[in-house]
């Protein structure tokens, strides 16, 4: 599964470093640059229901092969399209390769089921930590492939199809638990509205979606920013290849961080590292100031996504699993969504430190939210 996630992060991180500056090749306008991008979040939010069912309906391996597969499809309609011109084409694609982005957020979750009880938070940790694998090949498949066809950054989609293929075959190798038997007529738990109320399903997707949305708005902006300050796609490339260090490599000691001190501390100190971040990024443009911010800003998404997903995992029993996991996925896609948008439309028009000022705002909310459930756990603890 580790390996899994980190060719489904060498997909994203293809996808980020070329989707935004194909979108400024092709868009009508400037302030549409990032449509790809959003396009593909679009795509997840879409598909969480429907991944929900094939889950339930099929179980883990058919469905993430589902997902890679139409991966495949996506790719070979994103080479057509940059190789025609073709904007809208390239919208297209993106929205159906949404489907494996929200298949491939579901490895956490079956991460957990294989470890059991008493290893899921080191699971999920160390299949995020897989993604190292994406944050290193991805960027540098992208600086290898973009000139490979005639066309340019075509042949960085064609290489995607290299990257699904390996995919599908790992993704066969997986032994999953087999699904619970049920029963015709069987209750599928309590109503997701009630299971949405508890506190902690509140925070945990609140760190989940916020964390997720703060790094997409900044991640899907620091390409067009660097090549606004006159940086090359090499120097994009590095700053990516670092983002993506930062996101995934803590997840070789995170869960043991999670294990020790709790869930709500590590979100808490993920909460921190954002804000070091949007201060680091505030204070220059030059390529250390985007690399450095690009690292902390991945630091603290790992914390604070990571933390929420362990802490996700008590909320909900082994029936309500699969429309719980699509209600967490579909509230962090519908915050990367906004994000993507925002990202291309503030950059392209307001400038990067603006956009910086406005990230400050889901920070700040993720904190508040982690306090909040803390005053209410010491309240609960209180009156018991």
């Amino acid at each position: 599964m580790a390996a899994a996630q980190g060719l489904f992060l060498t997909n994203n991180i293809m996808f980020v470093a070329i989707n935004g500056l194909v979108g400024m090749k092709l868009a009508p306008y400037a302030w549409m640059a990032t449509l790809p991008v959003m396009a593909y979040v679009v795509g997840g939010a879409l598909c969480t229901a429907p991944v929900a069912w094939t889950q339930s309906r099929w179980g883990r391996r058919v469905s993430f092969q589902i997902g890679i597969g139409v991966a495949l499809a996506s790719a070979l309609l994103a080479v057509y399209a940059v190789m025609s011109g073709n904007f809208w084409l390239l919208i297209a694609a993106t929205v159906v390769a949404g489907y494996y982005n929200a298949n491939g957020q579901l490895y956490r979750f079956a991460a957990a089921e294989i470890a059991g009880p008493t290893g899921r938070e080191r699971a999920v940790s160390l299949v995020l930590a897989g993604g190292i694998v994406g944050g290193v090949l991805g960027p540098n498949l992208a600086t290898w492939s973009q000139d490979m066809l005639a066309t340019r950054y075509a042949g960085a989609y064609a290489v995607l199809l290299v990257v699904g293929l390996v995919a599908l075959v790992v993704v066969s190798l997986v032994r999953f638990p087999p699904a619970p038997v049920k029963k015709k007529g069987a209750s599928g738990g309590r109503p997701l509205s009630e299971i949405m109320r508890q506190p902690k399903f509140i925070v945990a997707t609140a760190a989940s979606a916020l964390g997720y949305g703060v790094m997409n708005v900044l991640m899907v902006a620091t390409p067009l920013a660097m090549q606004v300050c006159g940086h090359t796609f090499g120097d994009v490339a590095i700053a990516l290849e670092w983002h993506v260090i930062g996101m995934f490599a803590p997840g070789f000691f995170t869960g043991n961080l999670i294990k020790r001190f709790g869930p709500v501390k590590i979100m808490n100190l993920g909460v921190v590292l954002n804000l070091v971040c949007i201060g680091v990024a505030l204070s220059g443009v030059e390529v250390m100031h985007f690399v450095l911010a690009s690292f902390l800003l991945g630091v603290g998404w790992n914390f604070l996504f990571t933390s929420g997903t362990a802490l996700s995992l008590t909320v909900y029993r082994p029936e309500e699993k699969d429309k719980v996991e699509g209600a967490i996925n579909f509230c962090v896609f519908a915050v990367m969504m906004l994000s993507s948008f925002s990202a291309g439309a503030l950059v392209t028009t307001q400038g990067w430190t603006l956009l910086n000022y406005v990230s400050v705002v889901p920070v700040v909310l993720t904190g508040l939210a982690v306090l909040w459930y803390v005053l209410g756990e010491k309240a609960r603890a209180a009156a018991a």
